[in-house]
């Protein structure tokens, strides 16, 4: 707790530090693509695959290195901080030395070898390094644990429903003529034992449904009743039932976690007003105990935090004027921290003309959006059109003066719708709305794209189809125009009050839920290495099966082969990625299990199984759960917004996963604060 402890923590924690931090993390997850076999093609399909370019041995491992010395100096700011005591009782800093250790190790082995290696264990390592360095995700890892004995009761269930059904299967496909519909279900789906589980596995995923009844139900209907009892119980009873689970256990524990993130939180808060709280005297006796807002207000000058923040609060200090503050007061002026501040719009500029003034209020009017939004409607009605009319016409022969013609005029109008909001809002007004800066740049696009369309190829005529000029050619521009114009109509989404709550929703997901998206990066990395290591050159093409010839009969129809899936394999990280990617959605994985199979072995499936497990059971569910928290919570603040003023509009929105719980996390007594501060090793209360 000295000063240059102190003066270290603040250091470690600013903006610039951890910038730095995370890019180095990002540069070391990122050398997978570049590392032998690298990513450096522009095709990852066996067939057509030119050899890629690989570093020489010493490039990746110099710029590993230097990462690894990042993190050696992290860990060692990180254990000064904390002290030994502490240190010894994280597993998380433990863990990172450890990781360290053997990622040092492993990178020694490998210059020794001359990048020789065949296993490089230090890569399985990496994600390591972006799951230490954020809070919420250590708390997310450790809601999933938590909930992986409510998880693994319903996948027993799963595994006994899927054990049981493969017995009858097995049982009941046991034909005795060659060409019954029973044998040819035998020999496709329950040839064995591990055929039959792995046939009702993807089953229960609907990826090979109907197909893997069609051979049975074809001679008799009432082999359907078999399937149908078997998807009824597990894709729609017990996958739902889990879907549950999921959602309520890990609901609570997270709840659990950001209780507890919410008591540190006041902790800290009280504890800065206990060592800033002085006695206020008068007539030469003791008045009361609290925090002069002047000693507040000289703390806060040097506090780290955003500016818009630091202003709000040093306001609301100053609304108290020269009174003490209460520990309750000095509380509620630290909840604004939890708000996102909505900036209020700049005034639009006064003119003194009547007549620029009923300009100004009628090109500011929300009807004139409404105006632009039905100019854009017509504008992709337009664009339809003529993509149904030229549907089966080639690019070379279609006569584009029409669309030309069309695209020129609602561009133009675009400009002007432009320029009129400018001069209603005036130029700060129109860029404060996140819309019209979207509006305006698509705007300025799309003419820079029609003046270098005009300038190029002329103004548009009967009969315009010019030679290709230039990098692009006049079908290409129009490509341009017409994919900007689609894209500028999403501009309707704000004007739309329930698809704006959908789509503030999504965005919050974007902004709010890094730590599931970091969680899925690092699952996606120690998937696609291991897939790596495993698959790496097992798919290869058969000797005459070289080019893309429909016509080939030596392969079963719906196979890898035949549906042409030679980009999917595990020759490089950006391939392994995409692959995983591709299993994860689950259709037509049946494939990619028959495939590997068959090139690798059957011990294959393990890891296609786990990978479904963990990604589309386990992950997309908490994925789920949290989407529907999130849009609970803006429908309920949505409705209570409406109730109470009839407007959406409001100064303070949710920000972080901590506030999409806020309104029942419960606030912390006085009484606990005040013993776990009597209790702390670092704090002296004077009273």
């Amino acid at each position: 707790m000295d000063a240059r402890s102190m003066w270290l923590y603040r250091w470690y924690y600013s903006d610039m530090c951890q910038w730095i931090l995370s890019f180095i993390i990002f540069l070391i997850l990122s050398l997978a693509f570049i590392e032998t076999p690298s990513s450096f093609t522009s095709t990852s399909d066996v067939r057509y695959r030119m050899a890629p370019w690989n570093p020489p041995c010493g490039l990746t491992e110099a710029i590993e290195v230097l990462c690894l010395l990042v993190f050696v100096a992290d860990l060692s700011v990180k254990s000064y901080l904390v002290a030994w005591v502490q240190f010894r009782k994280n597993l998380w800093l433990l863990g990172y030395l450890l990781v360290l250790i053997v990622s040092l190790m492993d990178w020694m082995v490998s210059l020794s070898l001359v990048c020789q290696e065949p296993l490089r264990i230090r890569r399985l390592f990496r994600p390591f390094f972006l799951l230490q360095n954020s809070s919420m995700m250590k708390k997310t890892l450790k809601c999933i644990r938590w909930s992986l004995p409510e998880m693994a009761s319903v996948v027993l269930l799963l595994a006994l429903h899927l054990c049981v059904f493969t017995m009858l299967g097995m049982l009941l496909f046991t034909g005795e003529k060659q060409d019954d519909g029973q044998d040819r279900e035998r020999l496709t789906y329950f040839r064995n034992l591990p055929e039959a589980l792995t046939s009702l596995l993807v089953l229960l995923t609907t990826a090979n449904n109907p197909d893997v009844m069609v051979p049975a139900y074809s001679k008799n209907r009432a082999y359907a009743i078999f399937f149908i009892i078997f998807t009824l119980i597990g894709s729609l009873f017990l996958m739902n039932l889990l879907t549950a689970i999921i959602y309520n256990q890990f609901r609570g524990y997270l709840m659990k976690s950001l209780q507890a993130s919410l008591f540190r939180k006041r902790l800290g808060t009280r504890a800065a007003y206990e060592v800033l709280s002085s006695t206020a005297e008068g007539d030469g006796q003791p008045r009361g105990i609290g925090v002069k807002p002047q000693d507040l207000l000289q703390v806060l000058q040097k506090v780290q935090v955003d500016s818009t923040y630091k202003q709000a609060i040093m306001e609301k200090v100053r609304s108290y004027g020269g009174s003490l503050l209460s520990a309750d007061e000095f509380q509620k002026i630290f909840n604004e921290l939890d708000k996102r501040m909505t900036k209020e719009h700049p005034p639009r500029p006064q003119y003194q003309s009547p007549f620029l003034q009923s300009a100004q209020f009628l090109f500011g009017h929300l009807y004139f959006d409404y105006l632009g939004n039905l100019i854009v409607l017509a504008n992709l009605v337009s664009i339809c059109v003529f993509l149904v009319i030229d549907a089966d016409v080639v690019p070379r022969n279609r006569d584009d003066f029409v669309l030309g013609i069309l695209n020129c005029v609602f561009v133009l109008y675009y400009l002007v719708e432009m320029l009129l909001k400018v001069f209603a809002l005036g130029l700060s007004g129109y860029l404060s709305y996140p819309s019209n800066m979207f509006d305006g740049l698509v705007t300025i696009i799309l003419l820079g794209l029609e003046l270098s369309t005009l300038a190029v190829y002329r103004f548009p005529h009967p009969g315009w189809k010019p030679e290709m000029q230039g990098l692009l050619s006049l079908w290409d521009m129009l490509r341009l125009v017409n994919m900007l114009i689609v894209f500028r109509f999403l501009r309707i989404v704000p004007s739309m009050k329930l698809m704006a709550v959908v789509a503030s929703t999504i965005l919050d997901l974007i902004k709010n839920m890094r730590a599931f998206g970091g969680i899925l990066v690092v699952v996606y990395y120690v998937f696609a290495i291991i897939g790596i290591n495993l698959f790496h050159g097992v798919i290869v093409v058969p000797p005459g099966n070289g080019s893309l010839a429909p016509d080939n009969g030596s392969v079963a129809c719906g196979s890898y082969e035949q549906l042409e899936y030679w980009a999917n394999n595990f020759d490089d990280f950006a391939a392994a990625l995409v692959t995983l990617w591709n299993v994860m959605v689950v259709n037509n994985w049946q494939v990619f299990l028959d495939a590997y199979q068959r090139y690798s072995g059957p011990w294959s499936k393990i890891y296609f199984v786990l990978w479904w497990l963990v990604s589309s059971v386990i992950w997309v569910n908490l994925f789920l759960a949290l989407i529907l928290e999130n849009f609970l919570h803006k429908w309920d603040r949505r409705s209570h917004l409406h109730s109470v003023s009839g407007d959406l509009e409001t100064t303070y929105e949710m920000s972080t996963v901590e506030l999409l719980f806020r309104d029942i996390l419960e606030e912390p007594a006085e009484e606990e604060l005040v013993e776990k501060l009597k209790r702390h090793p670092h704090v002296q209360l004077c009273r």
